[in-house]
Protein backbone atom coordinates (compact mmCIF):
# COMPACT_ATOMS: atom_id res chain seq x y z
CA UNK A 1 0.00 0.00 0.00
CA UNK A 2 1.42 3.58 -0.73
CA UNK A 3 2.67 5.90 2.20
CA UNK A 4 1.57 9.36 1.26
CA UNK A 5 4.14 11.53 3.50
CA UNK A 6 4.16 15.21 3.99
CA UNK A 7 7.35 16.92 4.54
CA UNK A 8 5.88 19.91 6.52
CA UNK A 9 9.88 21.11 7.57
CA UNK A 10 9.78 24.79 8.86
CA UNK A 11 12.14 25.94 5.94
CA UNK A 12 10.29 24.11 3.42
CA UNK A 13 7.00 25.91 4.82
CA UNK A 14 8.55 28.90 4.85
CA UNK A 15 10.34 28.71 1.03
CA UNK A 16 7.12 27.74 0.16
CA UNK A 17 4.99 30.67 1.29
CA UNK A 18 7.39 32.46 -1.33
CA UNK A 19 6.78 29.76 -4.37
CA UNK A 20 3.27 30.76 -3.62
CA UNK A 21 3.19 34.36 -4.02
CA UNK A 22 2.27 35.65 -7.28
CA UNK A 23 4.66 38.54 -6.73
CA UNK A 24 8.10 36.26 -7.13
CA UNK A 25 9.29 36.38 -9.92
CA UNK A 26 11.02 33.51 -12.33
CA UNK A 27 14.64 33.53 -11.41
CA UNK A 28 13.32 33.55 -7.65
CA UNK A 29 11.11 31.19 -8.47
CA UNK A 30 13.26 28.72 -10.25
CA UNK A 31 15.98 29.10 -7.08
CA UNK A 32 13.31 28.30 -4.67
CA UNK A 33 11.80 25.08 -6.38
CA UNK A 34 15.22 24.46 -6.39
CA UNK A 35 16.17 24.72 -2.56
CA UNK A 36 12.98 22.57 -1.92
CA UNK A 37 13.73 20.12 -4.03
CA UNK A 38 17.07 19.43 -2.03
CA UNK A 39 15.42 19.59 1.22
CA UNK A 40 12.66 17.31 0.43
CA UNK A 41 15.04 14.90 -1.09
CA UNK A 42 16.89 14.76 2.44
CA UNK A 43 13.53 13.11 3.69
CA UNK A 44 12.84 11.09 0.26
CA UNK A 45 16.12 9.36 0.53
CA UNK A 46 16.05 8.34 3.98
CA UNK A 47 15.67 5.00 3.67
CA UNK A 48 18.15 3.96 1.03
CA UNK A 49 20.83 1.21 1.85
CA UNK A 50 24.10 1.92 3.51
CA UNK A 51 27.03 -0.67 3.75
CA UNK A 52 30.23 -0.53 6.12
CA UNK A 53 33.51 0.74 4.96
CA UNK A 54 36.62 1.36 6.75
CA UNK A 55 38.13 4.30 6.05
CA UNK A 56 41.46 5.92 6.72
CA UNK A 57 41.21 9.54 8.59
CA UNK A 58 44.21 11.24 9.38
CA UNK A 59 44.29 10.25 12.80
CA UNK A 60 43.51 6.34 12.43
CA UNK A 61 41.76 3.98 10.21
CA UNK A 62 37.82 3.50 11.14
CA UNK A 63 34.41 2.24 9.99
CA UNK A 64 32.28 4.59 8.12
CA UNK A 65 28.70 4.25 6.48
CA UNK A 66 28.32 4.95 2.49
CA UNK A 67 25.47 4.67 0.20
CA UNK A 68 24.96 0.81 -1.12
CA UNK A 69 22.85 -0.95 -2.97
CA UNK A 70 20.68 0.30 -5.84
CA UNK A 71 21.72 3.58 -7.44
CA UNK A 72 19.27 6.39 -7.63
CA UNK A 73 17.64 7.44 -11.17
CA UNK A 74 16.02 11.26 -10.90
CA UNK A 75 13.03 10.98 -13.82
CA UNK A 76 11.40 14.40 -13.97
CA UNK A 77 7.66 14.47 -15.84
CA UNK A 78 8.46 17.31 -18.91
CA UNK A 79 8.77 20.27 -18.80
CA UNK A 80 8.01 21.63 -14.94
CA UNK A 81 9.93 18.54 -13.59
CA UNK A 82 13.06 19.75 -14.49
CA UNK A 83 13.09 22.71 -11.90
CA UNK A 84 13.28 20.50 -9.26
CA UNK A 85 16.28 17.73 -10.80
CA UNK A 86 19.18 21.05 -10.31
CA UNK A 87 18.50 21.00 -6.09
CA UNK A 88 18.13 16.76 -5.99
CA UNK A 89 21.64 16.37 -7.93
CA UNK A 90 23.25 18.37 -6.18
CA UNK A 91 23.04 15.72 -3.19
CA UNK A 92 22.92 12.88 -5.34
CA UNK A 93 25.69 13.99 -7.74
CA UNK A 94 25.77 10.62 -8.68
CA UNK A 95 22.52 9.74 -9.98
CA UNK A 96 21.56 9.20 -13.62
CA UNK A 97 18.73 11.75 -15.05
CA UNK A 98 15.92 10.56 -17.46
CA UNK A 99 13.27 12.40 -18.93
CA UNK A 100 9.61 11.18 -19.40
CA UNK A 101 7.25 13.76 -21.75
CA UNK A 102 3.68 12.79 -22.16
CA UNK A 103 0.34 14.83 -23.41
CA UNK A 104 -3.17 13.20 -23.71
CA UNK A 105 -4.60 12.37 -26.92
CA UNK A 106 -8.18 15.17 -26.82
CA UNK A 107 -10.31 12.38 -28.83
CA UNK A 108 -9.40 9.16 -27.73
CA UNK A 109 -7.64 10.52 -23.78
CA UNK A 110 -5.01 8.16 -24.00
CA UNK A 111 -1.69 9.10 -22.70
CA UNK A 112 0.84 9.93 -26.14
CA UNK A 113 4.66 9.76 -25.37
CA UNK A 114 6.76 12.40 -27.00
CA UNK A 115 9.70 11.75 -25.51
CA UNK A 116 11.12 9.26 -23.38
CA UNK A 117 14.77 9.06 -22.51
CA UNK A 118 15.57 6.92 -19.39
CA UNK A 119 18.98 5.12 -18.12
CA UNK A 120 19.53 2.12 -19.73
CA UNK A 121 20.24 -0.16 -16.07
CA UNK A 122 16.10 1.68 -15.23
CA UNK A 123 15.29 -1.51 -13.34
CA UNK A 124 18.13 -1.62 -11.43
CA UNK A 125 17.78 1.78 -9.60
CA UNK A 126 15.74 3.46 -7.14
CA UNK A 127 13.74 5.88 -8.98
CA UNK A 128 11.95 9.31 -8.26
CA UNK A 129 10.20 10.69 -10.15
CA UNK A 130 9.45 14.71 -9.33
CA UNK A 131 6.81 17.09 -10.65
CA UNK A 132 5.82 20.10 -8.80
CA UNK A 133 2.15 19.89 -8.93
CA UNK A 134 -0.16 16.71 -8.68
CA UNK A 135 -3.02 18.20 -9.82
CA UNK A 136 -5.53 15.33 -11.24
CA UNK A 137 -3.04 12.98 -11.07
CA UNK A 138 -3.15 12.49 -14.69
CA UNK A 139 0.48 12.64 -15.79
CA UNK A 140 1.71 11.06 -12.83
CA UNK A 141 -0.08 8.06 -13.09
CA UNK A 142 0.61 7.61 -16.83
CA UNK A 143 4.29 8.60 -15.97
CA UNK A 144 4.53 5.95 -13.49
CA UNK A 145 3.38 3.17 -16.26
CA UNK A 146 5.72 4.31 -18.57
CA UNK A 147 8.33 3.66 -16.43
CA UNK A 148 7.04 0.41 -15.13
CA UNK A 149 6.72 -0.60 -18.64
CA UNK A 150 10.31 0.63 -19.40
CA UNK A 151 10.88 -2.22 -16.56
CA UNK A 152 11.37 0.33 -13.36
CA UNK A 153 10.41 -1.61 -10.20
CA UNK A 154 10.69 0.77 -7.66
CA UNK A 155 9.32 3.86 -8.10
CA UNK A 156 8.53 7.14 -5.55
CA UNK A 157 6.87 9.92 -6.61
CA UNK A 158 8.13 13.82 -5.42
CA UNK A 159 6.19 16.61 -5.66
CA UNK A 160 5.43 20.20 -4.27
CA UNK A 161 2.31 20.63 -3.75
CA UNK A 162 -0.83 18.08 -4.59
CA UNK A 163 -4.19 18.39 -4.93
CA UNK A 164 -6.53 15.23 -2.73
CA UNK A 165 -7.78 13.83 -6.00
CA UNK A 166 -4.11 13.54 -7.45
CA UNK A 167 -3.10 11.93 -4.49
CA UNK A 168 -6.04 9.24 -4.65
CA UNK A 169 -4.85 8.72 -8.42
CA UNK A 170 -1.80 8.06 -7.99
CA UNK A 171 -2.24 5.81 -4.56
CA UNK A 172 -5.27 4.18 -6.30
CA UNK A 173 -3.55 3.11 -9.44
CA UNK A 174 0.22 2.11 -8.04
CA UNK A 175 -0.16 1.29 -4.55
CA UNK A 176 3.33 0.28 -5.15
CA UNK A 177 4.60 3.86 -4.85
CA UNK A 178 5.32 6.02 -2.31
CA UNK A 179 4.45 9.53 -2.43
CA UNK A 180 6.15 12.56 -1.02
CA UNK A 181 4.55 16.00 -1.01
CA UNK A 182 5.44 19.52 0.61
CA UNK A 183 1.68 20.12 1.44
CA UNK A 184 -1.07 18.49 0.64
CA UNK A 185 -3.68 21.49 -0.04
CA UNK A 186 -7.60 21.78 -0.17
CA UNK A 187 -8.83 20.88 -3.62
CA UNK A 188 -8.79 21.30 -7.54
CA UNK A 189 -11.01 24.37 -9.22
CA UNK A 190 -13.02 23.84 -12.18
CA UNK A 191 -10.16 24.56 -14.31
CA UNK A 192 -8.05 21.80 -12.74
CA UNK A 193 -6.11 24.28 -10.59
CA UNK A 194 -4.94 23.46 -7.04
CA UNK A 195 -6.41 25.59 -4.65
CA UNK A 196 -4.93 27.90 -3.38
CA UNK A 197 -1.88 26.25 -4.75
CA UNK A 198 1.01 28.55 -7.27
CA UNK A 199 -0.84 28.52 -10.70
CA UNK A 200 1.37 26.73 -13.16
CA UNK A 201 4.48 26.03 -12.28
CA UNK A 202 5.55 25.66 -16.15
CA UNK A 203 4.91 28.84 -16.77
CA UNK A 204 6.03 30.19 -13.47
CA UNK A 205 9.62 28.48 -13.99
CA UNK A 206 9.97 29.35 -17.39
CA UNK A 207 8.07 32.84 -17.71
CA UNK A 208 6.13 31.73 -20.45
CA UNK A 209 2.19 32.28 -20.43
Amino acid sequence: MSKVTQIAHPLILHKLAFIRSKNTGSKDFRELVEEVAMLMAYEVTRDLQTEEVEIETPICTTKCKMLAGKKVAIVPILRAGLGMVGGMTKLIPAAKVGHIGLYRDEETLMPVEYFCKLPQDIGERDVIVTDPMLATGGSAVDAIALLKKKGAKNIRLMCLIAAPEGVKNVTDNHPDVDVYVASIDEKLNENGYIVPGLGDAGDRLYGTK
